[in-house]
């Protein structure tokens, strides 16, 4: 096994995430075009499908068109925030400030 093999074989193909038809839900602070990625989160009791995370600056969900994984990275337009993705406690994931 060579070391391309190895590497292809730890990370998946985008191919085999799962996609999501993402809807504006009335999120108009940023504009229309980007409205449908974010969303107001619902406190503690809010439950975050496998493609939204919360950003930890200000509190929006980002929202994904496709499954997020650890690695990813994601940016939140309002706090003008770029994040990592992380594991978190449980089955969901966070969000790490990177700039």
């Amino acid at each position: 096994m060579t070391a391309a093999d190895a590497s292809t074989s730890e990370i998946p193909s985008d191919d085999t995430r799962r996609r999501y038809k993402l809807e504006e839900t009335g999120f108009n602070e940023v504009p229309k075009k980007w409205r449908k990625f974010y969303r107001h989160w619902g406190g503690p009791d809010d439950k975050l499908a496998r493609n939204e995370v919360v950003c930890p600056v200000c509190k929006i969900v980002i929202r994904s068109s496709r499954e997020l994984r650890p690695g990813d990275k994601v940016y939140c337009m309002p706090c003008m925030s770029r994040m990592v993705i992380v594991e978190g406690p449980g089955d969901h994931f966070i969000a790490q400030v990177i700039f």
